[in-house]
């Protein structure tokens, strides 16, 4: 009888083709999961430097996964998990991914604010190892014309174009500071986990309305002014938040900056059982930015989503926002 799922065999795919390259390139596990995954997507080894032994134990694995037997999803799902334990190994603060959960919450959102439209543009400013994007463009196929991401970090970047080749996405891919000038049109959709703390570069953070007046300025205001910026008027943003956002000494600035920019859609508090702490606990925050012929909405939608093992909970938060979008949009 056989005991794996399709994304627990081909997570075994990746993770055992990984720990070979691993060893045999004397890398990390994430540089030697993004040499595999460019393999399976090319269809064939790459890398000379490696044994024939190795090569062949490889081959052999690949032969035996035959990607196409595969739904997008399952892809995306097998390939998080051997990124998720990368990370185990080799921790670092700017290599978080989006909980599937979350993406999977932020795509329903967009389905509902987007109307069933298509043809739209989406940009993630934050695109790690891009989860977060391939999970809305997964769970909405025909929404989008085009996508884009921007990522600083090499190896985070390298894994989400992988992914991205790997379930057929066609995605934008720029690797720089996200709050260097960018060089991509607006968008009708911004999804982002915002990055929390400082952003170092003052000089960089002087063209921001929402920069410190003394100090380094909050990275995560001046991610939400550039969205905001690279954004259509009437498109909407959807950000991943720390629940404090509101409550820190700049607060009032970031205020009447939205006051001037956008209009506030709702705001929903996730539940702390996410998130490893109470302190590390996140929101969604969705806003349009203003345009001709909008308003703001009668109300802003709030919510403190439960638990989503509490599935008539859950339905009474899904109760309460149909109601919502029959009285505001």
């Amino acid at each position: 009888m056989n005991e794996f799922s399709p994304i627990e065999h081909l997570f075994r795919t990746f993770d055992e083709t990984a720990s070979i390259l691993q060893q045999e390139l004397s890398c990390t596990y994430l540089d030697a999961l993004a040499e595999t995954s460019e393999n399976l997507f090319q269809q064939t080894i790459l890398q000379d430097e490696i044994s024939e032994v190795a090569k062949k134990r490889i081959q052999k694995q690949y032969d035996e996964a035959h990607l196409s037997r595969y739904s997008k999803e399952e892809i995306r799902q097998a390939y998080q998990l051997a990124i998720l334990k990368g990370m185990q190994e080799n921790v670092q603060p700017n290599h978080q991914m989006t909980p599937d959960s979350i993406g999977l919450f932020i795509s329903y959102l967009l389905e509902r604010f987007m109307k069933g439209e298509k043809g739209w543009s989406i940009l993630d400013p934050a695109l790690g190892t891009g989860n977060l994007l391939l999970t809305v463009l997964n769970r909405q196929p025909d929404a989008f014309a085009s996508a884009a991401g921007v990522e600083i970090d090499d190896l985070l970047l390298k894994l989400a174009w992988c992914g991205a080749n790997l379930i057929e996405q066609p995605v934008q891919l720029f690797n720089q500071d996200t709050l260097e000038p960018l060089f991509i049109d607006p968008v009708d959709a911004v999804v982002c986990d915002l990055p929390v703390g400082w952003y170092p570069n003052d000089i960089r953070a002087a063209d921001y309305e929402l920069r410190a007046q003394e100090g380094h300025s909050y990275a995560h205001y001046l991610f939400i002014e550039q969205s905001i910026k690279h954004t259509k008027p009437g498109g909407y943003l959807f950000f991943l938040i720390p629940n404090g956002l509101f409550e820190d000494g700049e607060a009032d600035k970031l205020q009447q900056f939205f006051q001037k920019n956008v209009y506030i859609q709702g705001l929903i508090q996730l539940p702390e059982s996410m998130f490893k702490a109470k302190q590390a606990a996140k929101s969604i925050l969705i806003l349009q930015k203003q345009g001709e012929g909008l308003a703001a909405p009668k109300e802003v939608f709030l919510a403190n989503m439960p638990s989503m093992k509490n599935k008539q909970a859950v339905q009474s938060i899904m109760n309460k926002m149909n109601e919502w979008f029959k009285e505001n949009k």
